[in-house]
């Protein structure tokens, strides 16, 4: 297994303080835990093994330089219990707790461990991680998603199945442990709904109507969906100088292989691409960057849009195949001359700048550079 991008970053933030591995499930953080731990594997604690647990409960830790905790939300009082152990250590003891959503989930909520640790998140496979060169390679990685399982077992039936499995087990596992859901059947249907409607901004109201529950009810799942990294939402950008739309999110999905339509999954991908760069710069950096999508009140519409304080940064239109630059990245570049623009294709070959500034170039070009 080759070496995960954050690995350097958690090393190097094992220095300072505790270190949170979250994102979605079976995206590799146990396998990043394990391969940091190196040879001696005896730091390794997982919270579903008996013997880990007994262990962790009667305070009979292994003898390491690094304690690497897996699953240990599901222990009720796991934050009092890492609060007491950080303040306790012994110098140069470092400590990794890696885990789903979940630990994100309870960041919302009072944190006795304020200050005491850094945040990472973790994602799937970009182009970029993997570095591919081939528009074959990138096509694969289209079909059978950036989840280590699925793509490197390199079959599309068994990304399908994969797939299929994981929302079960995240309905069923995750989603069921965390919070009371009286109608687990009606939660499913939203899952297999929601791939059907990327890239347009979802309606609540619509929604909430075909499954015949209350918008708070609806509001909620979305809610506990995104806090487990099964999905994201996007909003618009909006700016005194532009009559932009501000209120409608489109949604995207961490498996975008889920998405049936091969031109909206690659504009999910794309969407994976540039959150992951994101999450990378505000953890590991410390940014206030942003993405977002521009739409305005005529219409015109950019897929992504990427936000620093307040300012733009690039643009960025997704298509199918070789076509002009679309109108509203002219109009928005205009506005804005000095961000970057791109319009990048999923099958396309054309690579050139318009005098105006916009690159037009297959989309490996572009995401090859999100490091």
């Amino acid at each position: 297994m080759k070496e995960r991008y954050l690995m350097k970053q958690v090393q190097k933030d094992l220095k300072q303080k505790m270190v949170f591995v979250g994102g979605p499930r079976q995206v590799g953080k146990t396998t990043l835990a394990k391969t940091l731990l190196g040879h001696d594997q005896s730091g390794y604690l997982n919270w579903d093994v008996d013997e880990h647990r007994e262990k962790i409960l009667k305070g009979e830790l292994p003898v390491s330089s690094i304690w690497a905790f897996d699953e240990l939300h599901k222990f009720r009082s796991w934050r009092n219990f890492l609060k007491g152990l950080y303040d306790a250590r012994r110098r140069g003891q470092q400590i990794l707790v890696t885990g789903s959503g979940r630990l994100d989930f309870y960041r919302f909520g009072g944190d006795s461990l304020q200050g005491r640790y850094h945040y990472l998140r973790l994602h799937p496979f970009s182009a970029a991680e993997l570095r591919l060169r081939s528009n074959k390679d990138f096509q694969d990685l289209l079909t059978l998603g950036g989840f280590p399982e699925p793509y490197l077992g390199g079959s599309k039936v068994g990304a399908k199945r994969w797939s299929r499995e994981y929302r079960s087990r995240l309905i069923r596992d995750d989603i069921s442990s965390l919070e009371h859901v009286q109608d687990v059947g009606k939660l499913e249907l939203l899952m297999m709904r929601l791939p059907d409607l990327v890239g347009s901004p979802i309606s609540i109201n619509a929604l909430r109507e075909d499954l015949r529950v209350s918008h708070k009810t609806l509001s909620h799942w979305l809610l506990v969906l995104e806090r487990l990294y099964a999905i994201f939402r996007l909003s618009p950008y909006g700016s005194a100088k532009i009559r932009a739309v501000q209120k409608e999110q489109k949604h995207y999905h961490f498996d975008w292989s889920l998405v049936k339509v091969p031109g909206l999954r690659f504009e999910n991908l794309v969407a994976m691409h540039l959150l992951k760069w994101v999450h990378f710069q505000e953890d590991a950096f410390g940014r206030g960057i942003e993405l977002r999508y521009f739409r305005d009140v005529r219409g015109q519409e950019i897929d992504f849009v990427v936000v620093e304080d307040g300012r733009l940064l690039n643009l960025v239109e997704c298509k199918w195949d070789d076509t002009p630059p679309a109108p509203a990245l002219r109009y928005l570049k205009a506005r804005v001359p000095d961000c970057q623009a791109w319009q990048i294709s999923a099958i396309g070959k054309k690579d050139y700048v318009t005098p105006d500034g916009i690159r037009v170039c297959p989309a490996l070009r572009f995401l090859e550079g999100l490091t």
